[in-house]
């Protein structure tokens, strides 16, 4: 029975992380300007956006072998104010008279792993999935839109901090065909980044040695789009790099600094 519970909650946990590893690119690189307005790489006619997709990532932090999953995309917002991108949720508080800045709350799940997931993993502890909770600010310029958030380790997995500014812009923005890219530098502090890469002396072994892993800045490069197919249905697809920090590329776990996101879908506004 235990065996049993433990396999239905690592499934479980597997798909949040996926669902919101592609949420989060969507929602991330959704937003830039034009003619203060604000154009978003998924479809809005008629309400909030609902579908399904498949994507492609690494089986656990740092791990150079990847895996595919189905995967939920949602995207929906409430009054212009709260927004929801499957498990990731926010508020905005205040607006400038034009609403191209914005400041307000954001949560975001930081997914842990499964420690039988990964070659270099297997023995160790898994590390829980936990929440980020903190303020966030989306400034819409005409050059693209600049993202800053600053969170705390709200579910207490870690009790660590992170800090992450963003920059998006359109590549193509035609009627049809709508892709932009972001860049991005992510700053974690030492407890967030030793809980999630680093290794415990009870978890060291042979090829594993115990490893303290100190605070450091990960970048992010992406593309983010999609094609339209009718008023209200169209295909989503997106990729992303990131290239893990020295502090967290240096972890005995770690198998490769670059850590790529590809996925595509279908979403349909309702």
């Amino acid at each position: 029975m235990k065996n049993r519970l433990t396999r239905t909650h690592n499934v479980a946990n597997t798909l949040v992380r996926t669902a919101l590893v592609s949420s989060a690119l969507l929602a991330a690189s959704g937003v830039i300007a034009r003619d203060a307005q604000t154009e978003a790489a998924i479809p809005k006619q008629g309400g909030n956006l609902y579908g399904i997709g498949v994507a492609m990532m690494p089986e656990t932090a740092g791990a150079k072998d990847t895996k595919t999953m189905v995967l939920p995309v949602i995207q929906a917002n409430f009054g212009d104010r709260f927004y929801i991108n499957a498990l990731r949720g926010g508020v905005w508080l205040a607006d400038s008279a034009d609403k191209r800045l914005r400041f307000g709350l954001a949560a975001d799940v930081r997914f842990g792993w499964d420690a039988a997931d990964g070659s270099r993993t297997r023995g160790m502890q898994d590390r829980d999935t936990s929440l980020d909770i903190g303020p966030a600010l989306r400034w819409q310029t005409d050059v693209g839109t600049f993202n800053a958030s600053w969170a705390v380790d709200a579910g207490g997995a870690s009790n660590g901090q992170t800090a992450q500014l963003q920059f998006v812009r359109a590549l193509i923005r035609g009627p049809g065909l709508r892709i932009n890219g972001l860049v991005g530098a992510t700053w974690n502090d030492q407890k967030m980044n030793n809980y999630y890469f680093g290794v415990a002396p009870t978890e060291g072994r042979a090829g594993r040695p115990a490893y303290q892993a100190g605070a450091g800045v990960q970048t992010q490069l992406g593309i983010n789009g999609f094609y339209p197919l009718g008023p209200k249905n169209a295909l989503l697809f997106g990729a992303m790099v990131t290239r893990l920090s020295d502090a967290q590329a240096n972890s005995p776990i770690v198998e490769t600094r670059n850590q790529p996101l590809i996925y595509g879908g279908y979403a349909i506004s309702f």
